[in-house]
């Protein structure tokens, strides 16, 4: 997952988010980009290629942040309901802000750059709330 960054004057740093189709687990959420590590390949490696793919920029550094476990919790009456575990999910996150081309959701999906401030204000799958805790303590 990346939290890609650029920096300005008068904005100073902001955060490129993509919002998640309504149809997909969390959907209608905003989250950083990224995605799954396929078979031989690295955490670094499905950075640039998910990056590429999903927001059609080039990693050209980036630095690890946190890494971040998650089980999100079936709802009674859905799959997984009863408080069954519904997914697993584990984070690589890494900060990219470095990188060519200017970031563009590829798949249809809301996109936009908000501030530190900004990112405390919008939802998030649960799983994203420790790297905005990492950002802030980072940034204070």
């Amino acid at each position: 997952m990346g939290v890609i960054t650029r920096s300005g004057k008068e904005e100073g740093t902001q955060y490129f988010l993509t919002k998640r189709l309504v149809q997909a687990h969390q959907g209608g959420k905003w989250e950083f980009p990224g995605g799954k590590v396929e078979k031989d390949e690295t955490v670094a490696q499905a950075l640039a290629r998910e990056l590429q793919e999903e927001v059609a920029i080039d990693v050209l550094s980036c630095q690890p942040l946190i890494k971040v476990e998650h089980t999100y919790l079936g709802k009674k009456g859905s799959k997984g309901g009863g408080g069954a575990a519904d997914k697993t999910v584990c984070l690589d996150v890494f900060v990219v802000d470095n990188f060519t081309g200017e970031p563009s959701a590829q798949e249809g999906q809301g996109q936009g750059w908000f501030s530190l401030a900004e990112l405390q204000l919008l939802e998030f799958p649960a799983a994203n709330k420790a790297i905005i805790s990492e950002l802030t303590s980072s940034n204070s």
